[in-house]
């Protein structure tokens, strides 16, 4: 069974309480259980993590990173900023998709770059929690390659 990694940064822990209207109102650990049960019906392994802390974010990729499949990141506001992290993943040479609830181009100017576009296959932006189910499926899709 391949594990894939699911990283959610600064106050996505608040998923269904913080700014409904931007990030809907489903609670994070909702999330987590049903991309658990697709990895898992998939013959996968989900493992998440949330973290408001850079460094423990880090500390984490580079623990799993290594034995897993993907990674699903979620970085928050982190994703804009954080070349320490962007640096992780690039380290451990992990397949990454990034992924963002609401259309950061649509939103204040500062969040449409990320530094961590560069080490991801891929970005996923504004599908609000589809975004999440549709990285694990082309990470599941893909595992062979």
């Amino acid at each position: 069974m391949s594990k894939i990694l699911l990283i959610n940064g600064p106050n996505l822990n608040l998923l269904g309480q913080r700014e409904p209207a931007i990030y809907g109102k489903t609670p994070l650990p909702e999330i987590e259980k049903g991309l658990a049960q697709a990895a898992s019906a998939a013959g996968h392994q989900l493992l998440a993590f949330q973290s408001n802390h850079e460094g423990a974010i880090i500390d984490f990729i580079h623990k799993e990173a290594p034995s897993a499949l993907g990674l699903i990141v979620n970085a928050g506001a982190y994703s804009h900023y954080s070349y320490a992290i962007r640096d992780a993943i690039a380290a451990v040479g992990i397949r990454a998709i990034e992924v963002h609830i609401s259309n950061v181009y649509a939103r204040e100017e500062f969040r449409h770059k990320s530094v961590l576009a560069p080490v991801c296959v891929g970005q996923i932006s504004g599908l609000g929690i589809d975004g999440y189910h549709a990285a694990l499926k082309w990470l599941i899709d893909h595992a062979r390659d």
